[in-house]
């Protein structure tokens, strides 16, 4: 074989355009026998037909000379709202997710991340009990989650954005080597980013050894979720019973969660009855509010990323720099990384409510953690 053409990478670039095998020969001008060919190999492209396909897909020429990436099978991957993708935009972010495991690679190089530490909680079958379990591992109590994004790198899960056009595609997770990785959808609202973050912290724990699919174990990762950035005690302690909608907007973001989501949660833990919690469904309806969310919060960045390109820049480099070492277009790089960003969870609108002041706590900072990460000589 050409060592400077591997086919897999052809793949790879023509499903992160979302492209199938006749769409880019109609758009290329390739025959589609040939792109057959490429792709499994039986036939190197000519240097004039590599240049077309380098133009039509936007990766550089120096992309498909660069070793196999690691393959990702959908088995293996566990998508938020699977239901709703298409086999083209699952196909989309799986891509994603290979040149995710080689920025990976590239950054377990030149730094030090932390280590994973992330337990197998498959022993419990609730998976409330699982969320209260890792709060104790974790030394989190039951404080509200000022940070999600950065508990999670703090822990050693590597976590990247999916700057996906498609909505359906609200995240994915999934085990390589040991190691565990989220991806999260960046046009999501702050809440809902925390939330699928949390979700996909639950395929983790939960389904860390088998293949995270069907209505069951998504059921199971949103309870996990659910319970884990609104533990039962302390809603049950801020919530009053029959709350209003009022009263759930004064306090939604003592957790860092939609309107809606704290609803379903005050139901779940005895607060609304059936008929108060369906009529408060209603009205969140009615007013626009699940897609649109009210008082929205910002959304949470990565401080890993900002820390490695911190140190990057104080060496003289930038995404470039890296994209090229990559062999990557530099839209690719900002795909993964820069969709992210470390910001903290306001405070709750009410003032008085003890939980809000809890969770900007230094103690809350002390068992959250700083990611740490230099660079490796």
């Amino acid at each position: 074989m050409d060592s400077s053409f591997t086919p897999s990478r052809l793949a790879v670039a023509r499903r992160r355009r979302g492209l199938t095998k006749k769409a880019l020969a109609d758009v290329s001008g390739i025959s589609l026998r040939s792109l057959t060919g490429y792709e499994a190999g039986a036939h190197v492209p000519s240097a004039a037909h590599l240049d077309v396909l380098a133009r039509v897909l936007k990766f550089p020429v120096a992309f498909f000379a660069r070793e196999d990436l690691d393959a990702l099978r959908s088995e293996g991957v566990s998508f938020r709202s699977m239901s709703r993708m298409t086999a083209g935009q699952r196909a989309r972010a799986l891509a994603s997710g290979e040149m995710a495991l080689e920025l990976s690679a590239w950054l377990e190089r030149h730094f030090s991340l932390p280590d994973p530490d992330v337990p197998d909680l498959r022993q419990y079958s609730d998976p409330e009990a699982a969320a209260l379990a890792l709060r104790s591992r974790w030394g989190l109590g039951d404080r509200p989650l000022a940070h999600v994004v950065r508990l999670l790198e703090a822990k050693g899960i590597r976590v990247f954005s999916l700057a996906e056009e498609a909505r359906e595609v609200d995240a994915f997770s999934f085990w390589r080597g040991g190691v565990p990785f989220v991806f999260l959808n960046t046009g999501k609202s702050g809440e809902r980013s925390r939330f699928d973050a949390a979700h996909e912290l639950g395929h983790l724990v939960l389904h860390a050894h088998g293949a995270p699919s069907g209505r069951e174990a998504e059921q199971e990762a949103d309870l996990f979720a659910s319970s884990l950035l609104m533990p039962r005690s302390s809603v049950l302690a801020y919530v009053p019973r029959g709350a209003t909608l009022a009263d759930l907007l004064a306090r939604k973001r003592v957790w860092g969660v939609s309107l809606a989501a704290l609803a379903h949660r005050a139901h779940r833990v005895g607060l609304l009855s059936e008929w108060q919690y369906r009529t408060l469904a209603i009205q969140i309806q009615e007013r626009g509010y699940r897609t649109s969310e009210p008082d929205p919060m910002p959304r949470e960045l990565s401080q890993v990323t900002e820390k490695v390109f911190s140190a990057l820049r104080a060496e003289g480099r930038n995404k470039a720099d890296v994209a090229r070492e990559l062999g990557w277009p530099v839209a690719e790089l900002e795909s993964l990384v820069f969709g992210l960003v470390l910001r903290a969870v306001p405070g709750a609108a009410v003032d008085t409510d003890v939980s809000a002041r809890r969770s900007r706590s230094h103690e809350e900072d002390a068992a959250v953690g700083q990611p740490s990460l230099h660079l490796v000589p």
